[in-house]
């Protein structure tokens, strides 16, 4: 019989007083549970309940909670010896070190000890729960229960359904996870599982931006922070989760995926693993920091010197648009000019999707040395992104620095490269959401509500997608596959038939 974890009543154990543990027992008691904590280390459970009394005594001077509910849920806290005190638990949630042989010995060890009802789940971040689960000879009361850091603010968890997990054993743990204030996510087993696998969108092409030397890692990071919003750049990210973990899961991941493209990590965190760059526990990776303090270099001063005049291409007419609302105050400084082609000496704007600044001039016909491409995919009010072609004088690159400048924007100018670089990181990233909803892993609002609350992010990237525009992400996608010709950029054929149909991506098959 499946136990009833609705109910507060029930005792769940928990292995391993880690960050993690402590966070799933903390957010345990305080749902009403009584919790059994059990660590190799005495010292661990220990130092683990003196940090959740402080936490729970801490909200309750918040007013998140009376002063006698945080007593009353340090009460509900009992460290334990091992695992043979675990017996009378209706679940047990195992918080140990990401080794599979390690899980594996444990729940063989602790099947033997708990009731034969009682329900074995791991906190695992990327090992196969059907892997863990195949020691067991019950397998299908083992299911995947992936909680996010920090446990109590971090208001998700993984629910991962192993090929032989009994679903009902699912359902019992995602009414345990409601019942804790969290939302529950019902996951396929699959290497990453939903979030961390929407995630390397983000990374990863980040990475490979970063490899064509298109843009410094600040430049990246002021980008995606400024114009497309996320609260942090990726390559600050890298420096607070460390290289050295990210680079291990990214190799992980890449493995377990059989080199497929869209995941390819880059040599870039090696060498910098290697020089002992790890990020802010070295006090050096991307960025350098004082005392935990980010230090972030300064932009340089834009110059002053505008052009004479400017010609906006009006290939693309939403572009187009953009740039003559942005520009249209300097009418008095600089001359907008409306013909149909740019005078000798005008400086050329160009506004490509998906394609780099010299395909975009060529196809124009523009003199690629007095042209330069504007990214207006997202907003131009606070930061406008600028590309130049191999062939652009540092003249012009300054003068179109100089032109947005006084139009009252931040501007970041990088060298010739596809898709710019939040065109190209969204699509990255909705593509592999778009490839994760196809393959079943989780369903679309799923996937969506997950990434958002799991990364952070603003909105889901299926949301993001629908917004932007689910045919000019695939345009994105299509011509940064042919410039480079490289497979990570293949559209998935489930954002395609969307596009085709004129769906949204928030949209499930209908037969479903």
């Amino acid at each position: 019989m499946i136990p009833d974890l609705d109910s507060p009543g029930a005792t769940i154990g928990v292995i391993g007083a880690g960050t993690m543990g402590r966070g799933i027992a903390q957010v345990a008691v305080t749902a009403g549970y009584s919790v059994l904590l059990t660590d190799l280390s005495s010292a661990a459970t220990e130092d683990a309940a003196i940090f959740i009394a402080a936490m729970l005594r801490r909200a309750a001077e918040k007013g998140l909670m009376s002063a006698e509910e945080g007593e009353a849920a340090i009460g509900r806290l009992q460290l334990v010896p091992g695992l043979k005190a675990l017996k009378a638990c209706e679940m047990v949630v195992e918080a140990i070190v990401e080794d599979l042989d390690a899980k594996r010995k444990l729940f063989a060890e602790l099947e033997t000890t708990v009731s034969k009802d009682c329900i074995l789940a791991s906190n695992t971040s990327a090992l196969s729960i059907t892997a863990i689960a195949v020691v067991c000879e019950r397998p299908g009361r083992v299911v995947g229960a992936h909680f996010f850091n920090p446990v109590p603010l971090m208001k998700l968890v993984e629910i991962v359904d192993g090929e032989n997990s009994d679903p009902a054993v699912g359902d019992a743990v995602a009414a345990f996870v409601a019942r804790i204030g969290h939302r529950g996510v019902r996951v396929k087993d699959a290497p990453l599982f939903l979030v961390n696998h929407v995630g390397r969108g983000y990374s990863t092409e980040s990475l490979a931006i970063l490899d064509e030397g298109a843009a410094t890692p600040f430049d990246i990071d002021r980008v995606m922070t400024d114009v497309a919003g996320f609260r942090m750049g990726p390559f600050e990210l890298f420096d607070l989760t460390a290289l050295d973990v990210s680079h291990r899961s990214m190799e992980s991941s890449f493995d377990q995926f059989y080199g497929e493209p869209r995941l390819r990590p880059s040599t870039v965190l090696q060498r910098r693993m290697n020089a002992g760059l790890f990020g802010r526990k070295s006090g050096r990776g991307f960025y350098v920091y004082s005392d935990g303090k980010i230090e972030r270099p300064e932009e340089p001063p834009a110059p002053s010197v505008l052009p004479a005049s400017v010609w906006i291409s009006s290939a693309d007419p939403d572009g187009f648009k953009k740039v003559h609302a942005r520009l249209e105050g300097l009418a008095g400084k600089v001359g907008i000019e409306s013909a149909e082609r740019p005078s000798r000496d005008a400086l050329s704007l160009v506004t490509p999707l998906g394609n780099d600044a010299t395909t975009q001039a060529l196809a124009e016909n523009l003199d690629p040395a007095r042209t330069i491409a504007v990214d207006t995919l997202l907003s131009l009010e606070t930061r406008v992104t600028l590309m130049t072609t191999p062939a652009t004088t540092s003249r012009n690159r300054d003068e179109a620095r100089a032109l947005f400048a006084a139009a009252g924007s931040k501007v970041t100018a990088i060298a010739d490269c596809a898709g710019f670089i939040a065109p190209r990181i969204l699509a990255s990233l909705v593509n592999i959401a778009c490839v994760v909803a196809q393959q079943g892993i989780g369903t679309p609002d799923d996937i969506d509500e997950a990434v958002r609350i799991g990364r952070g992010y603003r909105k889901g990237p299926l949301t993001l997608g629908d917004e932007i525009g689910p045919g000019r992400i695939l345009t994105i996608l299509q011509r940064l596959h042919h410039l480079t010709g490289d497979p990570r950029y293949r559209p998935s054929p489930w954002l395609r038939r969307r596009v085709q149909l004129g769906l949204s991506l928030k949209a499930p098959d209908a037969a479903n």
